[in-house]
């Protein structure tokens, strides 16, 4: 590529095909499409990819139990991912299969290299398997997997990579953005697994050395040692650090050995790619690669990796690292963590940046299959297409009819979804959403604007006054129109003309620009819409407030239209990336062409005023969006119904036995969520985030026994006042799921002062819990803290926010001060209190 032309390499998860595809997975892949057209504008050599994820135990056991071979049953699913995205118009430029040769390559490269390099070596274990996930778990025997099913115990041999040498190596990369991941929350999280937890230790180190040091002083109290901790500094009066606490070079705490080595390969079972040699030789047993480390391989077999070929090498060496991987959050640690690990061993460099968004919410309800509300991006595409488009145009084909539909999606989730964030979806919402903006907004703004052209100038664009010659400045030709507020009002050749537009000149061309581009860079996809969207309003209302129609024939009025016509041609180009398929139709009614030709050209970049230039022949005229019918929302609703099975009752299981039954015949429905997917099916009655679990390796869980926790529980229920509340049975109790919790995420609520935002890692998940306790603890304190969450409380919604439990704690003093129910012992977390 030219030396000016920069690359741009961008990423979605490769999607786990033991389900068929949902709106979960259009919005990843929708965001990456957008922000890949966004960089070919700009004219940046880019590169997308996405694919699917199709090796594991899971694949294998829903294949035998539908009956056919795991590699027809890959093909199935995996063909129904490709024909969406080609029905949706997606550009990706490559599309890997795990279960490709060029894939097999790489994958057993990066593994042979390295295990040549000794960071892979043979040894075996006892531990938890989650079947649903493809993840060890920390846990005795029956403890629930992320997937809200019994984990399995297994014993095999297996290969393991020393992952437990890069804890400080990742933590500095990560604290220097070197490795940058966003948003915050998502680093701070990943940080705080990395640290392990070092607020809990440190306080317990702070309550042993003030025991140490009475007769010498006073007590330390454990605020001086976490804030010493934080910046740490020679002082006699501060005693040094524990030897297991160690510093990253900005001075962070860390507990040295928190990271453990990975288990990456498996031998109980035969579908994935096998271990290549030498390795393969030391094993008594055939092993196959770990799903983790085989798709995540798959950022770099795609481009090359692993190929002989010169040209796939060069283009290797082109576009490796990755500029950035989009991803859900429940696997941001695989890409944070394993994924970074994998490349600082094999010397290989690291992608540039990881993001991940959030979850949406169905009518404010986490989609999940067992509720039966995952919905199928094929609704929207055949509801919008047929009810809306088709009943408008119908000679339309079903393609253009599936374009103007995935616009619809595509606009809506970006628009109505913080990227980041958890967001809600309902039909409703998009409908609303649809007609305001759209159909009332931008359509009707081009529709209005072309019509009185095609009126009144004869489809031809009119000319429009001199700026120059008027005594404007040129740089005023810039600006578009707003409602009249503070300095800068329009100076005409008249009194009476200023005062009849009465709007002054707000933002430029290239302002406008500028607040996209930002925008973008941010992955703050809701603003790179609201920008042109202001301008829709405010061009709209200065049509409105010049009245063009009531103009007689002119100049004045010819620049009313001119200016209307080169504020639409703007907003259509920042549009773009946003609505591909509708704006390509505005471009060509504007009498510009092709859009995709355009963009390719750089006529979508570095916008200037005056581009539309007077004489341009409309094109063909036609509404852009037709309104969409409320009635549609049970048009969908009453698809959706007929398309996801009835959920089956969830069957009791004691945490005391050890399943061992296969659970294939859940993981072939159509309706299940995939593990790379940022829609996972959670526990009955609660969000999930399909977390990850470091894996127990070579330490073997003792046998679950009664909770020591128990009795702390116990204690700090007498202390309390205990009010004169009914008796309860114990068929009551036991309903109460109390879990071990660590807290790995804490961050004030905007504009809510007693509220916290938690997120708590349970073992084997995390969820989000919002608490009202700002008032006594602060965030920093609270991180680290292992604590009693009550599991299966009913979700709440509070300031806009879902709450998924509720923590326990005791009431202090007269002002009723909240003490949080901990541990004075080491606890595994998720281990339930009796």
């Amino acid at each position: 590529m030219p030396d000016t032309q920069k690359k741009f390499y961008l990423t979605t998860p490769i999607y786990y095909v033991n389900a068929r595809p949902h709106i979960g997975h259009a919005y990843t892949t929708l965001v990456a499409d957008t922000i890949a057209r966004r960089h070919r504008l700009l004219g940046d050599d880019t590169f997308f990819l996405t694919g699917t994820d199709e090796h594991g135990q899971k694949i294998e056991r829903s294949a035998a139990a539908a009956g056919i071979p795991p590699q027809q049953f890959t093909d199935q699913v995996s063909a129904e991912f490709r024909n969406l995205w080609a029905r949706m118009g997606l550009t990706n430029d490559d599309f890997i299969r795990t279960t490709e040769p060029r894939h097999q390559r790489g994958a057993q490269r990066l593994f042979a290299d390295l295990h040549q390099r000794g960071q892979i070596y043979l040894s075996s274990y006892t531990g938890q398997y989650s079947i649903g996930e493809e993840i060890f778990v920390d846990g005795p025997p029956g403890t629930l997997g992320p997937d809200g099913r019994p984990t399995e115990t297994v014993t095999e041999e297996n290969f393991f990579f020393r992952l437990s040498e890069y804890q400080l190596p990742l933590i500095d990369l990560i604290e220097s953005d070197t490795l940058h991941i966003q948003p915050e929350s998502r680093k701070n999280e990943v940080l705080s697994f990395l640290r392990g937890p070092i607020s809990a230790h440190l306080t317990a180190k702070a309550a042993t050395d003030s025991t140490v040091h009475a007769e010498a002083s006073t007590p330390i109290p454990p605020a001086v040692i976490l804030s010493e901790a934080k910046n740490p500094r020679i002082s006699p009066e501060v005693p040094t650090p524990p030897a297991e606490i160690a510093y990253s070079k900005l001075g962070n705490p860390y507990l040295k050995g928190h990271l453990r080595d990975l288990s990456v390969s498996r031998s109980s079972f035969t579908w994935g790619i096998p271990v290549p040699e030498p390795a393969a030789s030391e094993t008594k047993q055939k092993h196959v690669i770990y799903v983790w480390l085989d798709a995540l391989a798959n950022y770099m077999t795609a481009i090359g990796y692993g190929s002989d070929d010169p040209e796939k090498i060069a283009q290797f060496k082109n576009y490796w690292p990755a500029d950035l991987h989009i991803m859900a959050k429940e696997i941001t640690r695989q890409h944070c963590i394993y994924w970074p690990a994998f490349l600082l061993a094999a010397n290989l460099p690291l992608p540039k940046a990881i993001t991940a968004h959030g979850w949406l919410l169905f009518d404010d309800s986490k989609m999940s299959k067992s509720k039966g509300n995952i919905v199928r991006t094929e609704t929207i595409l055949d509801a919008f297409g047929t009810e809306v488009y088709a009943k408008q145009f119908p000679e339309s084909t079903k393609q253009e009819q599936d374009l103007f539909a995935a616009d619809v999606l595509r606009y809506h989730l970006l628009r109505e979804v913080p990227f980041g964030q958890d967001g809600s979806f309902s039909f409703e919402a998009m409908i609303t959403r649809y007609n305001a903006d759209l159909a009332n907004g931008y359509g009707n703004l081009v529709s209005r604007t072309l019509s009185m052209i095609q009126k009144y100038s004869d489809s031809k664009v009119p000319t429009h006054i001199n700026w120059e010659s008027e005594g404007l400045p040129q740089h005023a030709c810039n600006y578009f129109f707003g409602p009249l507020s503070g300095p800068g009002k329009m100076a005409f050749a008249n009194e009476t003309d200023k005062d009849k537009r009465n709007y002054q000149l707000r933002f430029s061309a290239g302002s406008l620009e500028q607040g996209v581009r930002q925008a973008f860079e941010h992955f703050d996809l809701t603003r790179t819409i609201e920008n042109p969207l202001w301008a829709v309003s405010g061009t709209d209302s200065y049509l409105s407030s010049n009245a063009p129609w009531k103009m007689t024939e002119g100049m004045e009025r010819d620049d009313v239209l001119y200016t209307a016509a080169e504020s639409i041609r703007i907003i259509t180009a920042l549009l773009y990336p946003i609505l591909p398929q509708a704006t390509a139709k505005v471009w060509a009614q504007l009498g510009l062409g092709d859009i995709e030709v355009a963009a390719k050209n750089g006529e979508l970049k570095d916008l200037k005023w005056g581009g539309l230039k007077p004489g341009t022949k409309l094109g063909p005229l036609s509404p852009i969006f037709p309104r969409a019918d409320k009635g549609l929302a049970q048009i969908m609703t009453d698809i959706e119904s007929s398309n996801i099975p009835k959920p089956t009752p969830s069957k009791f299981v004691d945490e005391k036995t050890v399943n061992t039954e296969p659970t294939s015949a859940a993981t072939t429905d159509p309706g299940a969520a995939p593990r790379t997917s940022d829609l996972a099916e959670p526990n009955p009655g609660a969000q999930v985030g399909a977390s990850w679990a470091p894996v127990p390796e070579l330490i073997k869980t003792p046998p679950h026994t009664e909770s020591p926790a128990s009795e702390a529980f116990a204690t700090a229920a007498a202390a309390s006042s205990i009010p004169d509340n009914p008796q309860i049975c114990i068929e009551d109790f036991v309903k109460i799921d109390l879990r071990v919790a660590q807290i790995i995420l804490a961050e004030r609520i905007p504009k809510a002062d007693k509220l916290l935002r938690l997120e708590v890692d349970l073992g084997y998940e995390k969820r989000q819990i919002l608490s009202g306790i700002a008032e006594w603890y602060t965030p920093e304190e609270l991180i680290g803290r292992r604590i009693v969450v009550i599991t299966n409380l009913a979700p709440r919604k509070m300031r806009g926010l879902e709450s998924h439990g509720m923590l326990l704690a005791a009431s202090n003093g007269d002002n009723g001060k909240p003490v949080l129910a901990t541990f004075s012992e080491d606890i595994a977390l998720g281990s339930r209190l009796r």
